[in-house]
């Protein structure tokens, strides 16, 4: 498709072409130099080296002709934002832009300084008119996940259509109620959307696309972090890829992923791996990383560690359920089953919140990881207390920890990279250390 078509769908959705223009380039150039620099990649990952060229051309125009055949385009923040439905009315569901210093000026001038920067780079793109997610939203849904999002989408539906999405913060009887109330509204507006009733049929399909989906994430997830000896894949690729689930076309996107675990499996059974076997194994805790948020990543993958996991929103907290299909009758039990699905999203939001750290002990123990990096974004409240609760019982399961708060700005990188330099110092002396005493 050439560029040219692109552009006159940004055109037509009001962006501002020579602002995102700059903007798409820069991000390209980071993407080029962090990722298709990297030795021995797996070769399916050219397809996501074209799609981080292209998400904001070729998707947009394939989801302007999704619009045009009277579809829903669904801009979302956040995970709890039931996608199978938007899927089901043959629709596009996708994640805002939200991972980048650059708008975040612009957002000041109606946000506070001393919120999370994931929020003020999201408000920041579309007083921008940058990013052609937002603007090709027939409605952008909210949730209340936070206070700072919460007020938030108040101040942006001045600028863009927003529902909010009410997301009880705790998980009682009468608490699930109400959100299987607020599923069923979002329904509705779906409904408006497309100018008529959603079938039973219609959502099942959407649930069985969605399901693959994180299906074949969950495969990627064990193929690159259960082998302690062979690494097929960067943690920054399998980062990316992770990424690109939220924006991509969710049945093509499938098919790739499962053509990248194909390739996987091949370079297991060949012991081909991106790092020496000895190479400390990370798990990173906490925020989620909202493209093009790469920065710890490179941070300890340049250090001489890999990430193998990301416990995270854009990580093994989206894919690692799926609604139970055999439980759904009916439309009412498949509000319950989507329902109970989505409530097993540990997110810190609730309270309490014990499940999350026993995922994460577990998670650890799967994959053999040998330290945790806890990251959270600067000023983000829920994230920052719970990790106390999460570190407390770290240490008590011996697990080496080390916590990072940063922001989407370069400055702290040098200091970021000293920092985990000096945590994978520590693990391989602790390493040593072990196989001395046992070899006593």
């Amino acid at each position: 498709m050439s560029s040219c078509t692109s552009k006159q769908v940004l055109e037509k959705i009001n962006v501002d072409v020579k602002r995102h223009s700059k903007m798409m380039k820069a991000a390209y150039g980071a993407y080029e130099n962090l990722f298709m620099s990297q030795k021995n990649r797996p070769k399916a990952m050219e397809y996501f080296d074209w799609f981080m060229k292209e998400f904001q051309g070729e998707r947009i125009v394939e989801i302007d002709k999704v619009k045009q055949q009277g579809k829903p385009a669904i801009g979302t923040f956040c995970i709890f934002v039931p996608e199978e439905i938007v899927v089901g009315a043959g629709g596009a569901c996708f994640g805002l832009c939200g991972g980048s210093q650059m708008p975040i000026a612009d957002a000041e001038t109606e946000l506070p300084r001393n919120i999370c920067p994931l929020i003020k780079s999201a408000h920041g793109f579309k007083l921008q008119r940058t990013c052609a997610f937002t603007q090709s939203s027939d409605f952008i849904y909210g949730e209340t996940t936070c206070e700072a999002k919460k007020k938030t989408w108040e101040i942006l539906n001045k600028h863009h259509k927003t529902h909010v999405m009410y997301i009880p913060h705790m998980k009682r009887e009468q608490d699930l109620k109400t959100w299987k109330n607020e599923v069923k509204e979002f329904k509705k507006h779906i409904e408006e959307v497309i100018g008529r009733d959603l079938s039973y049929e219609e959502m099942v399909e959407g649930i069985e696309i969605i399901n693959r989906k994180r299906d074949a994430l969950l495969r990627l997830d064990k193929l690159r972090g259960f082998n302690k000896e062979v690494m097929p894949i960067s943690g920054k690729d399998a980062l990316f890829v992770v990424q690109a689930s939220f924006i991509d076309e969710p049945v093509r996107f499938t098919e790739k992923v499962n053509l990248l675990c194909d390739e996987l499996e091949e370079r297991l059974s060949n012991n081909v791996s991106v790092y020496e076997k000895d190479t400390p194994r990370l798990m990173v805790l906490g925020t989620p990383f909202a493209l093009p948020n790469w920065k710890l990543h490179a941070a300890v993958e340049d250090s001489g560690g890999v990430i193998i996991n990301e416990e995270s929103c854009i990580g093994h907290r989206y894919y690692k359920d799926n609604v139970n299909l055999e439980n759904i009758k009916d439309e009412e039990s498949l509000m319950d089953e989507l329902v109970d699905r989505y409530s097993k999203v540990d997110c810190a939001c609730f309270t309490p919140n014990e499940g999350r750290v026993e995922k994460i002990i577990q998670m650890y123990k799967d994959r053999k990881a040998d330290g945790v990096i806890y990251y959270t974004l600067s000023f983000c409240h829920t994230y920052n207390v719970e990790s106390f609760l999460v570190k407390e019982k770290l240490a008590e399961a011996g697990i080496p920890c080390l916590t990072i708060e940063s922001d989407y700005s370069a400055e702290d990188v040098g200091q970021i990279k000293t920092r985990v330099e000096a945590f994978l110092e520590s693990i391989s002396f602790q390493q040593k250390a072990k196989k001395f005493q046992e070899g006593l």
